[in-house]
């Protein structure tokens, strides 16, 4: 079997703030870039809050998972970096929502700053295609 990797890109994401590929496929393994809270409907931050920005920084994995043939649903670990740690249950409470009963592995961290403006999250992800 040959082992070869490919980008993975979603026609409803905003564009990378950097020379990197949204996600990135190998066999049936999907890395997923860090997504930040920009609306891609809007090209605006989704909201000020750690809620509404860990919301829209699923939509985002979320559609390069679906690009890939895959969903949250069977992501293995995720990253996720607060700006601030004392936002961590307002952000835990949303990722749990939409999550539901699937529990990735996780790491969280604080940021000292994250790439733009008033950007409070950052999520990334390794899942499988299954």
């Amino acid at each position: 079997m040959s082992q070869s990797h490919r980008p993975v890109h979603a026609a409803n994401l905003p564009k990378p703030v950097g020379p990197y590929s949204p996600g990135m496929g190998f066999e049936r393994l999907v890395f997923v870039s860090g997504q930040g809270a920009t609306d891609p409907a809007t090209g605006e931050l989704a909201g000020h809050t750690a809620a509404a920005q860990t919301e829209q920084c699923l939509k985002n994995v979320a559609a390069i998972l679906a690009a890939a043939g895959t969903d949250l649903q069977h992501v293995l670990r995720c990253g996720v970096f607060l700006v601030d740690m004392d936002e961590f249950q307002e952000m835990n409470a949303v990722y749990q929502r939409m999550f539901g009963d699937h529990r990735p592995a996780r790491t969280t961290i604080q940021a000292a700053k994250l790439p733009g403006k008033g950007l409070r999250v950052e999520i990334d992800c390794i899942a499988y295609v299954p």
